[in-house]
Order: C-alpha cells, then sequence, then structure tokens
C-alpha cells in the first residue's frame, strides 16, 4: 500500500505517493532500537532532559514549515496547529523539567535490620529500570500533540526507552519531516540512530507486525476502539506478551444539574454546543451524552442548546475515512426508533466537505437498554438522556461504563457537604471515568503532573496509567528491587547500569 498526502479540504493528493514500510523495514528499525536500548537507559537525566529541549527547539525552528503542512493535510487552521505546536514543545520541556528534577530516578531505600525475619531483613533498594524500546502509534487528530513528537514519545524518551513511532497515515508528509527533525536531533546529541526510528504505513498489517517485533517491550496507542483493542490483543498473544496502553476514546458524559441550569442555563448551552462541535468533534474528550432531568429548566437548556448547535458549522473533518464512520453513525441515530432528532447532521458528502451537527434526545431507560448507544460517534454530534432523578442519572453512567471525562455541573461547591445523591453521583463519576470536572467542558486537557488522561474500559486499555500529563513516564519504568546491592551500584541514585 502507497501513502499519498492528501489536501483534507479538497480532497485531492498533493506531491508523489511512496511505499508504505516494508516487513524488512520494520525489523531493522525494533532491532535499531533494541540495539539503543542498554545504552539509552543509562544516560543521565541531564543528557535525556537536552535531548527533550532540542526537540522542542527543533520543532518552533520549523513552525513556518510544519504548520502549513499540516493545515493541508489535516484542514485544522494555522490558529489550532500553531497552538498544538506550542502545547507539544511545552510537555516536551515539561518531561525535560521533571527528569531535572530527578522523578524519573526516584528510588526507596530500606536499610537492613539485624535479627530473623520478619521482623529482620536484607537492605533492599527499590529503583525503576525503563522497560526496552516503545512502539508509538501516533493517532490522526492531534497531527503534533499526540503524533510523532507527541506525549507517548516524550514520555517514552523520558523515562529512557527508545520509541519506534509509526505515523499517521492520515498526515503523512508531515510525520516524515517531523521524524526526520528528530532524527536530526538525536544525532547532533551523539546518540544511536535507535533511540528515535520511524516506519509508516496504512495497511492493518503494518500496525500488527509492529506489535508483534520481539524487540518491542510495550506499545503506546491513541485511536480507535476497533483498532485499539485489535491490536492489544496481537499484543496479549506474543510468545512473551507486552503491555499495551491504549486510549481508546470515549463519550465523556456531561451531567447538568437543575441548580446550574436554573442560574445559568443559556450561557452553559452556549458553551456547550461549541465544545461539541470544536475541532469539528474530532476529541477524544467531546462530550457525546448530555444528561438532564426532566423538568422546566431542563427543557429550556435542550431547546437552546438545539438552537445554538443548529447555528454553528463544524470545519471540514481530518479525512474521507473518519467522515465515513461519522455519517454511518449518524445515520444509524437518525434512525433509531427510540431517538427524537434535536438537530438534523444530514450534510454534504463530497470529499472535504464540512458535516453538519447532529443532537437527538433519548430516554434514559432506552439509553441504558441499548449498548448501541453507548458507542462514541466521533464528530459533532450528541445524545441528550432525559431522566427523571439523580439515581437515573447514575444509572446512565454506569451503563457507559468507562470514560475519560465525566463532567458534573451543579454540584455544590461551598464547604458544607451535599445530600446522599450528590455524593451518589460524585462517587459514580469517579468510578466510571479518569477525570471528573466540576466546571468548564471537558475539551482541553491540561498537561501537568495531577493529570489523569484515561480511564476505565473502554476508555483505555490501562485505566492506572495516562497518557497525558508526567504521570505518563511511568508506563515505560518497570520496578526493580536490588538486596544488598554493592555501594558503587548504590551511588548512581536510581539511575540504570
Amino acid at each position: 500500500m502507497n501513502l499519498q498526502s492528501i489536501d483534507a479540504r479538497t480532497g485531492q493528493p498533493h506531491g508523489e505517493s511512496w511505499p508504505e514500510s516494508t516487513p524488512a523495514e520494520i525489523d531493522a528499525a525494533a532491532a535499531a532500537a533494541a540495539q539503543a536500548a542498554d545504552a539509552f537507559a543509562a544516560t543521565s537525566a541531564a543528557d535525556r532532559a537536552a535531548l527533550l529541549r532540542d526537540l522542542a527547539a527543533a520543532l518552533e525552528a520549523q513552525r513556518e514549515t510544519l504548520v502549513p503542512l499540516a493545515d493541508r493535510e489535516s484542514g485544522l487552521g494555522p490558529v489550532r496547529l500553531n497552538g498544538e505546536l506550542d502545547r507539544t514543545a511545552f510537555q516536551l520541556r515539561g518531561f525535560a523539567d521533571v527528569l531535572e528534577r530527578g522523578e524519573a530516578h526516584a528510588f526507596v531505600d530500606d536499610a537492613a535490620v539485624a535479627g530473623a525475619p520478619p521482623a529482620g531483613r536484607p537492605r533492599l533498594t527499590r529503583v525503576r529500570v525503563p522497560v526496552g524500546p516503545v512502539a508509538m502509534f501516533s493517532a490522526s487528530n492531534f497531527p503534533f500533540a499526540f503524533s510523532v513528537l507527541g506525549g507517548d514519545t516524550a514520555s517514552a524518551l523520558a523515562a529512557g526507552c527508545p520509541v519506534v513511532v509509526k505515523g499517521h497515515p492520515a498526515h503523512p508528509e508531515l510525520s516524515r519531516r517531523t521524524a526526520a527533525l528528530a532524527q536530526e536531533a538525536v544525532a547532533a546529541r551523539g546518540l544511536p540512530a535507535g533511540v528515535f526510528q520511524f516506519v509508516q504505513g496504512g495497511s492493518v498489517a503494518v500496525g500488527v507486525h509492529l506489535t508483534q517485533a520481539p524487540a518491542i517491550a510495550a506499545v503506546a496507542f491513541t485511536g480507535s476502539f476497533k483498532g485499539g483493542t485489535a491490536l492489544a490483543k496481537v499484543a496479549a498473544e506474543r510468545p512473551r506478551p507486552i503491555p499495551f496502553y491504549g486510549e481508546l476514546g470515549s463519550v465523556n458524559p456531561l451531567v447538568a444539574l437543575p441548580a446550574a441550569l436554573e442560574q445559568n442555563g443559556p450561557a452553559l448551552a452556549e458553551t456547550l454546543a461549541g465544545s461539541i462541535c470544536l475541532g469539528s468533534g474530532q476529541f477524544c474528550t467531546s462530550p457525546g451524552v448530555i444528561v438532564v432531568m426532566k423538568d422546566a429548566a431542563g427543557d429550556a437548556f435542550v431547546r437552546t442548546l438545539a438552537e445554538k448547535l443548529q447555528a454553528l458549522s463544524p470545519h471540514a473533518m481530518l479525512s474521507a475515512g473518519i467522515r465515513g464512520t461519522f455519517d454511518k453513525g449518524v445515520a444509524a441515530w437518525r434512525g433509531h426508533g427510540k431517538l427524537r432528532v434535536l438537530v438534523d447532521g444530514a450534510g454534504d458528502t463530497a470529499p472535504g466537505a464540512a458535516p453538519r451537527p447532529f443532537l437527538a434526545e433519548v430516554q434514559a431507560a432506552d439509553f441504558v437498554a441499548d449498548h448501541a448507544l453507548h458507542e462514541e460517534v466521533f464528530g459533532s454530534a450528541a445524545l441528550v438522556v432525559r431522566v427523571a432523578s439523580t439515581a437515573e442519572a447514575i444509572d446512565v453512567l454506569r451503563a457507559v461504563g468507562g470514560s475519560l471525562t465525566v463532567t458534573l455541573w451543579g454540584v455544590p461547591a461551598g464547604d458544607a457537604a451535599p445530600g446522599a445523591d450528590i455524593l451518589d453521583l460524585v462517587r459514580a463519576a469517579a468510578r466510571v471515568s479518569g477525570r471528573v470536572l466540576f466546571s468548564g467542558v471537558p475539551t482541553g486537557v491540561a498537561v501537568t503532573a495531577a493529570q489523569q488522561h484515561g480511564g476505565p474500559f473502554p476508555a483505555s486499555t490501562a485505566p492506572f496509567t495516562t497518557s497525558v500529563g508526567y504521570a505518563a513516564l511511568d508506563r515505560f519504568l518497570r520496578p526493580v528491587a536490588l538486596q544488598d546491592a554493592p555501594a558503587w551500584l548504590l551511588a548512581r541514585q536510581g539511575v540504570p547500569v
């Protein structure tokens, strides 16, 4: 299968096509990463921090070339893409800061205790070692921040793991250019070329072969539920199974309680409409399930939300494939016997044409009973679920099962503890999501130490980990206990040999 740069707005090819990576090239990339793994693992935190800062600077230096290229291949616009490049550079430098504070090499040292067990014990020092080469699958919807030099690559390199990056076929030329500047930065630091390897392809076989490569020690994936679960199965069925850190998207329920709607319903409706259409709905945190009480405030809110959504015009979607999947999902909702359509997303289906937003309403019992309604429609589409009580809202959250986020509007903000029904709602939100918001909208994920971007399945395959924020590097560090270690090894202060 050949790769081709496509203009997202016109659907027309740009430049010459080129072949995807062959099995031999994928094997060579994984082997090079394996050959570099020991030396890279033993580098100092300062050396890896310097590399990350060089990568950030290289991105910024190539801004005038990369942003127009990203715009052509994604249609996301220069304002959004410049901001995304800034975020990518910010998180690269953020991981450098983490390294310079010594957090990656943190260790626990328990002194020996004389005497017989269980009180007596030898000296034990718990350190962390890099897992080895990481296969990193780029996402389609963030050409910089979740792509070649995105958070997964930054966190793996910070942990001391070489990466084999698979570029996304939705922005193949941008991926090639970004990979080239990364390889130049690695070489300029005098590091082995295997520290950063790059493969690409649009066929399923490329991703499967990379995941099966014996040298690969872990996989980081951001993408569709179907693709992620298929690759997770491949990773689990290897002769030596490896961890698969998959972020698979979610429906991100938002519960609008009467207290919030009575106070500020129209403004909240406008904010929510903008969030649903932000980036043409192509955010993994886009709100797709809106839970609203059956009361006068709820009725007014839903009417205003529909009006605001009807007035918006999302931009063209990232690719014809993503647009086709969106249209298929909307068509299924439109034909569903239990849904009442509020905003019809019918629109021009020509290549590069902009979609229309879609909103429908469903009763809580019908939503809970139909698993198909719990699945994400990736794009500017959402379901309003009407509930008669907080208990029904909790039933809706439990039916969703796992989500990256849950937003709760109207929870009391004072010092006094709320009633039992609100406590139950907050508890339910925390049990099904990785991030609970009490104001604002879920679109937008801060890169910080406290962030959690992951959630119970089907939102992610590893809900105890995050793919955004500085805890992301923990995925690629394995604990090892050193018992009665020699002084020279302890003197390394947690840095692997």
